[in-house]
C-alpha cells in the first residue's frame, strides 16, 4: 500500500465484499428456494417463498448489491413461473387459487358498417 488512504479504502473494500457476498448468497438461495417449491407444485407454499424471494431481490437491489435491471429480471422469470404453474393448475380443473380472478372478456360490440 502506498498510502494511508490507500490502505484505508483496501480494508474497506474488503468489510464491503463480505458484505455484498453475504447478502447476494442469501438472495441466491431465497431464489433457488422459491423455484423448487414452484416445481414441487405445491404453490399455496411456493407463493409465499416466492414473495420472500422477491423482497430479498429488492432489498439486494437497494442497497447495491445487485444491479437494479438485474433484480427485476429475476423477478420477472420467477413471477412468470409462478403465474404459469398457476394457470397450469387452474386449467387442469384442480382447485381454484385464492387468488383474484381475471376479468372475463366481453362480447364483441356491435359492429360499425360504414355507408359508402
Amino acid at each position: 500500500m502506498g498510502t494511508r488512504s490507500a490502505a484505508k479504502a483496501h480494508r474497506q473494500s474488503l468489510e464491503r465484499r463480505l458484505r455484498n457476498r453475504a447478502i447476494k448468497s442469501a438472495t441466491k438461495t431465497a431464489v433457488k428456494k422459491a423455484n423448487d417449491a414452484i416445481l414441487s407444485g405445491d404453490l399455496d407454499a411456493a407463493r409465499d417463498v416466492v414473495q420472500e424471494a422477491v423482497v430479498a431481490l429488492d432489498k439486494a437491489a437497494q442497497k447495491g448489491v445487485l444491479h437494479d435491471n438485474n433484480s427485476a429480471r429475476h423477478k420477472s422469470r420467477l413471477l412468470t413461473k409462478y403465474n404459469a404453474a398457476v394457470a397450469v393448475r387452474q386449467v387442469s380443473g384442480e382447485e381454484p387459487t385464492t387468488e383474484a380472478k381475471a376479468p372475463k372478456k366481453r362480447a364483441s360490440a356491435s359492429k360499425k358498417t360504414s355507408k359508402k
